[in-house]
């Protein structure tokens, strides 16, 4: 029986995320205020903001991404203050460098001077080639895989950039391509196609344009060979060497997120309890989608998650 922890990635930020770790667990705040000298400038003080304009900015990109990836840093450092410790690990696309973090395969400040590179890199990647994504719910893999491999070569890049879960996949490419390939995906079955209100087509060959910057960035990060497990997006299955680990946060910009894979691989290798550690309720619902409602989630994100640490162990 084991407990595997899953962070998340973009989409899951919502204002004031953060200040009430801050308030419950001091010792988070050390965790912030390292993320602000960082950076060069108050991070915090824009998680923490509730105000109504406070959303907007946290939907950028350069901003969503380091925040995101502080806040799972400060909710992982809660629980191992608690004694619960990762069995195995994955994170959602940009969740993937917190799990690399928390297994101690990348340092906090290495995998935020990344994570914020990475974040300006993708943004001005959209800007560069404007594309956006779409979710498909409801249609077999391979329908979706098809119908994107005949829609390409006439109307522009689109295909398949997360699988999700079972029936739910989102496509990524130039604007006119997706909305062609919606029309098809409707047409072939889909019950609905969600067009995302996103700043770019994530996980595509239009984030080509942001590999020679990132591959300059991970080239200067030092890894190691994490302490347990760490699931990768690219390949679905577990890395220790810390070459292919790099090799594959490269590949993770156009390359689909195996989502689907990563988590019937660790159900196979024996996961039985999934902690969502970070901010919201994405992935939990998505292990329900996957591998079926009486799989145990937890949320690790929120103050009043942690009042009852016996939720997060695990008995032989």
């Amino acid at each position: 029986m084991i407990r595997a922890f899953l962070f998340p990635g973009q989409g899951s930020q919502y204002p004031g995320m953060g200040a009430d770790l801050v308030e419950a667990y001091p010792h988070t705040r050390d965790v912030f205020e390292q993320a602000d000298h960082i950076l060069g400038f108050s991070l915090s003080e824009i998680m923490f903001d509730e105000s109504d304009g406070a959303a907007d900015r946290l939907r950028q990109t350069e901003v969503t991404q380091p925040a995101l990836f502080v806040h799972s840093v400060a909710a992982a450092a809660v629980l191992d203050k608690l004694g619960v410790k990762a069995q195995m690990a994955a994170g959602h696309s940009l969740g993937e460098y917190s799990a690399l973090v928390a297994a101690g395969a990348i340092s906090f400040e290495d995998g935020l001077r990344v994570v914020r590179r990475r974040g300006e890199l993708m943004a001005q990647a959209g800007d560069a080639r404007p594309g956006t994504m779409a979710a498909v719910l409801g249609l077999d893999d391979d329908v979706i895989r098809k119908i994107c491999a005949e829609v390409a070569p006439e109307h522009g890049t689109v295909q398949a950039a997360n699988f999700n879960a079972p029936g739910q996949v989102v496509i990524s490419g130039d604007p006119a391509a997706v909305e062609i390939a919606s029309q098809a995906l409707t047409e072939s079955g889909a019950r609905r196609v969600v067009p995302l209100p996103v700043s770019g087509a994530f996980h595509s060959e239009l984030m080509e344009y942001a590999v020679p910057g990132l591959r300059e960035a991970l080239d200067g990060v030092e890894i190691q060979a994490p302490t347990c497990p760490v699931y990768l997006n690219v390949t679905a299955r577990p890395a220790q060497d810390p070459e292919e680990i790099r090799r594959r946060l490269l590949e993770q910009l156009t390359a689909p997120v195996l989502w689907t894979g990563i988590l019937s691989a660790m159900s196979d290798d024996g996961a039985t309890r999934f902690v969502e550690v970070g901010a919201g309720a994405v992935l939990s619902g998505l292990v329900k989608r996957t591998l079926g409602r009486s799989i145990e989630t937890k949320p690790a994100g929120k103050a009043e998650d942690f009042e009852r640490p016996e939720v997060f162990q695990i008995s032989d």
